[in-house]
């Protein structure tokens, strides 16, 4: 049981799109990734996520809207429900997600980590 220091693990990340897992609990992997661009669109059939904003700001995009999240502010996917992070500029987000979430769903892809690596 060790205290978490989330800027200094967002200090350790030099690449986007590449969660990586920074705490487990009841079969949930809390991840911090930072995204920067556009990434795919894609879908969970079985699990749900959320989204926190930690330093930054991105825009959600759903098929029949938006959502745009700055620091502070969080969202929850649904499952099955498809969605594309969207950021202008470098955001850092925690992740909260059954520890079975692949990054792309059921998109597949280049961008794909099936097994984030640990920080």
């Amino acid at each position: 049981m060790n205290k978490i220091n989330l800027a200094e693990k967002f200090g350790r990340i030099s690449d986007h799109w590449n969660p990586r897992i920074v705490a487990a609990l009841n079969g949930q992997h809390v991840k911090l990734v930072k995204f920067r661009g556009e990434f795919v669109w894609h879908s969970h059939e079985h699990e749900e996520e959320l989204f926190l904003v930690v330093a930054g700001a991105f825009r959600m995009e759903f098929r029949d809207r938006a959502v745009e999240l700055r620091a502070g502010e969080m969202l929850v996917v649904p499952r099955g429900v498809e969605h594309r992070p969207v950021a202008a500029e470098e955001v850092s987000v925690l992740l909260f997600e059954p520890a079975t979430t692949v990054n792309t769903g059921t998109a597949g892809g280049a961008r794909t980590v099936a097994e984030p690596a640990s920080i």
